[in-house]
This record gives C-alpha cells, structure tokens and sequence, in this order.
C-alpha cells in the first residue's frame, strides 16, 4: 500500500490494471463493507478517477462480483497448492488438501470479513450467487476427486452419488473449522484445526489419511 492508503496503480497492461482495480476493491469492501465501496471510493484507494474504472467495469457490481470471484479462485487455488507433492499417496494429498484450508493464509480474519460480507448479498444478487455457485462446485469436485482416488487406492468403489455425499460431507467439515478459525483462532493451538479436520474426514470415509506420528504442517 503506498502513502495515504492509495495503491500504485500500475501501467502493465490492461489485465494487470484490471487486477489493481480488483484488489483495490478489496481493500475497500474489508474496511467499509460493500456499501462503503463506492466507485468513488474505489478510485481513490487505486489512484485513478472514476472515469477510469467505468473503462473497465461497465458498473459497480460488475466491479464487486469480479472481485468476490478473485476470492474464491485465490482460496481454492492456494489449498489446490498443497497438492503438488512428488511421489505422495491419494491419502497424503487429500490429508494436505484439508489442512491446508484449515491453516494461515486461507484461515485469515481479512479474507473472512470479505467472504462474510459478499455471503450475505449472494441471495439478493442473481450475478454474485451464479460466482458463489460456480466456486463451490469447483471446490466440491476438487473434493470428490480426491476422495475418488483415497478408496481406489484401498479397493473399495464408489458411485458417483456416494463420492458426492462424501464430497458434500467433507466440504461442510471444511466449511466449519475454516469459520471457527477465522472467528477466533487464538482459541486453537496449533495445527489443532486441522488435526481435528482430519479426524473427522477418517471417519467419514473409514480412512487412515495420515501414519502415526506423521506431523501437519
């Protein structure tokens, strides 16, 4: 952030300057909520007129829903991070998925705030609830895949509605625990979320997803 809470805005190219505005939208919806980011306000934060902003977004939602899709996709793509392991099991991978969703940076009181704030105007907004929608369905999948490859790795099948009530099941665990932490994470100790995160995907799908003494980073 530069002097006086304005970001530079950066002449990269319009994708990069797309992405300013986007950020800089943040910032103003985690300090004002969605009402106080106004295209004004916006401007200011990013350092450019009004004008500018309308260059790129024709209007103010289309602004907040671009914004609240940045969310999601950042979210999900930094727990998808975690998966890139060298020769790890179906049971590590998924056991890296959950906690990594259940740990710092995607337990963080900021990123909570915004979600909690775009949550709450998803019913009203037909375009923010279509974004809301194609993220969780992108996560869930993410999930039954997941889950798909931990019980063909032990023998066992599933069907495609069973690996969906899993799916379903282990996203709502997930969901849970991420809120406790955000909400009040100087309650838990460390990696406790996570540990308890795991615990109850085990038993959701009677897996062992970590050996013994195994620690969670």
């Amino acid at each position: 952030m530069t002097e006086g809470g304005r970001r530079k805005f950066r002449r990269e190219g319009e994708e990069r300057r797309r992405q300013d505005l986007i950020e800089a939208t943040l910032d103003c919806v985690a300090e004002h909520g969605l009402e106080g980011a106004t295209v004004r306000a916006i401007a200011l934060r990013a350092g450019v007129t009004a004008g500018l902003i309308r260059h790129y977004f024709p209007g103010k939602e289309d602004l907040l829903q671009a914004a609240y899709a940045t969310i999601v996709k950042r979210m999900t793509e930094q727990a998808k991070a975690a998966l890139v392991m060298e020769d790890s099991s179906p049971h590590r991978r998924l056991a890296a998925f959950v906690a990594a969703n259940l740990a710092a940076p995607i337990i963080d009181v900021r990123i909570f705030s915004l979600w909690a704030g775009f949550i709450g105007r998803v019913h009203a907004d037909p375009d923010l609830a279509a974004t809301h929608r194609e993220g969780y369905l992108g996560f869930r999948d993410e999930v039954e895949a997941l889950v798909a490859e931990v019980l063909a790795a032990d023998g066992r099948t599933a069907t495609q509605s069973e690996l969906r009530r899993h799916a379903i099941a282990i996203n709502a665990v997930i969901d849970g625990l991420w809120i406790e932490g955000c909400m009040a994470g100087e309650m838990f100790g460390a990696g406790e979320l996570a540990h308890t995160g795991l615990e109850a995907v085990e038993a959701l799908l009677g897996v062992e997803l970590q050996s013994e003494g195994e620690a969670i980073q």
